[in-house]
Order: structure tokens, then C-alpha cells, then sequence
């Protein structure tokens, strides 16, 4: 009986151990898993920087060459403003007399449809 009671602490005892070997393995998968998702995450955010990065240099860029066009569209409407208002300045007087020509030289004359019953 002693020898049974022997062989069951020993198998006690090898369940123990192989409890505590399954508890250890566990715990480093446990590890291991948070360490890959920390590098995980360590990767995803330099990708993320790296891709803000080149996003930010092509806004940029497009920007920049948006900026360009819009200061020569400036350019080109303040020169067009010059020109109108030259061209106004020159022409203003001609214009005035014409109208005023056209207003004030009234000629009557009877309408070709009017009959006159006499």
C-alpha cells in the first residue's frame, strides 16, 4: 500500500509540475503576444507618420502650384482693370457728346403712316 501511495504522490506531484509547465508556457505566450502587438503598433504608427509625411509634401505641392496660378490670375485681373479704366478715361467725352448729340438735336418729322384728313 505504500507503494500505491507512493506512485499516487508521484503522479500528484507530475501533474503539479506539468500544471506549473503549462501555467509558465501560458504566461511567455502571453508575453510574447503583447510584445508583437507592441511592435505591431509601433510599425502601424511609423507607417502612419510616414504616410502624413508624403500626403503633406503632395498638399503642398499642389498648393503651391495652385498659389502660382492664383497670383497670376491676380496679376492678369488687375491689369485688365487698367486697361477698362484707361480706355474709359479715353473714350469718356466722345461718348458724352455722342449721347448728348443724339438727346438735344431733336428733328420733328411727321411719321410716313400718319394720314392727314383735310
Amino acid at each position: 500500500m505504500a507503494s500505491q501511495s507512493q506512485g499516487i504522490q508521484q503522479l500528484l506531484q507530475a501533474e503539479k509540475r506539468a500544471a506549473e509547465r503549462v501555467a509558465e508556457a501560458r504566461k511567455r505566450k502571453h508575453r510574447r503576444l503583447k510584445q508583437a502587438k507592441e511592435e505591431a503598433q509601433a510599425e502601424i504608427e511609423q507607417y502612419r507618420l510616414q504616410r502624413e509625411k508624403e500626403f503633406k509634401n503632395k498638399e503642398d505641392a499642389a498648393l503651391g502650384s495652385h498659389g502660382n496660378s492664383a497670383t497670376e490670375v491676380d496679376k492678369d485681373t488687375i491689369e485688365k482693370i487698367k486697361k477698362i479704366g484707361a480706355n474709359y478715361e479715353q473714350h469718356k467725352e466722345m461718348v458724352l457728346n455722342n449721347l448728348l448729340n443724339l438727346i438735344c438735336d431733336i428733328k420733328p418729322e411727321i411719321h410716313v403712316n400718319v394720314r392727314i384728313n383735310g
